[in-house]
């Protein structure tokens, strides 16, 4: 009998030595299938992330490197100050009743007609020299040689703001030896206000400074610059279409269809 206590408490003494045994095994694959679920977690979340980047707009309100000199960023001190400035402008986009609208509408649709201030079509169409708001220069016989979408515009105009995607568009849709688009602040606006323009949308061509004697911004009219006024630019947006050559195809004002500027673009390229 007295060696029957022994006996009885072996089994448990087993058990616990079997269990003992166990769990550093238990424990590793316990590790191992945390550690692979931990990175797998990280892939979905990092595929997630480039598919929602890759599928966010390009005008995002956002800081931006549109529009800068080759090799500088909004990090480099000469362009801090424009950066601070442009961010300090507050620009977003506004709307107004039937905005957007007639992009969409067929080429052959019937629109009031141009302002009669506008050039001739068949005159050449006056150069100039404009800086970009972070300081280039450009001249629009730059593009001599290729079909130019001229346009004037102000920040503050929503008829101007709901063209730029269509523009962007239709931009990407050609080829770029061959077209070019110069977009000019018709308002006076300083760098700050048409840099903050050009980052939102992200804009693919130059936007260009006309200072005139009443300067405007985002949030107030101003007056029309010397290029705006040579031009005879009464409305916003006004379009003129520029041959290779450098003559006056076709202009108009207010918003345009898609396809009324593609197909007097592919027209003045003469293919």
């Amino acid at each position: 009998m007295a060696s029957a206590k022994p006996h009885d408490k072996s089994p448990s003494i087993k058990k616990g030595k079997l269990s003992a045994q166990r769990r550093p095994e238990v424990s590793g694959r316990a590790l191992r299938t945390a550690v692979l679920l931990a990175t797998a977690g990280v892939v979905v979340i990092g595929v997630a992330l480039a598919l929602i980047l890759s599928l966010s707009p390009r005008g995002s309100g956002t800081s931006g490197s549109a529009g800068l000199p080759a090799g500088q960023t909004e990090t480099d001190p000469k362009l801090y100050s424009l950066t601070s400035a442009a961010d300090a402008v507050g620009f977003h986009q506004t709307t107004a009743p039937n905005v957007g609208v007639v992009e969409n509408l067929p080429a052959e649709t019937t629109l009031l007609p141009g302002s009669a201030s506008l050039l001739s079509v068949g005159a050449p169409a006056p150069d100039f020299s404009l800086l970009t708001p972070t300081g280039e220069h450009v001249r629009l016989s730059d593009f001599r040689g290729r079909t130019v979408l001229l346009e004037f515009f102000a920040t503050w105009c929503p008829h101007c703001q709901a063209e730029v995607p269509h523009l962007m568009r239709l931009f990407s849709a050609l080829q770029p030896e061959r077209f070019a688009f110069v977009s000019v602040n018709a308002d006076s606006e300083d760098a700050a206000s048409v840099y903050a323009f050009h980052r939102w949308f992200n804009i693919a061509w130059p936007t260009l400074l006309d200072p005139g004697t009443r300067p405007g911004s985002f949030s107030q009219a101003g007056g029309a610059g010397p290029v705006t006024e040579e031009f005879g630019v009464a409305l916003y947006p006004t379009f003129y279409i520029i041959d290779p050559a450098g003559r006056i195809k076709w202009r108009g004002d207010r918003e345009k269809p898609d396809a009324l500027l593609l197909q007097e673009l592919t027209r003045a390229s003469g293919k």
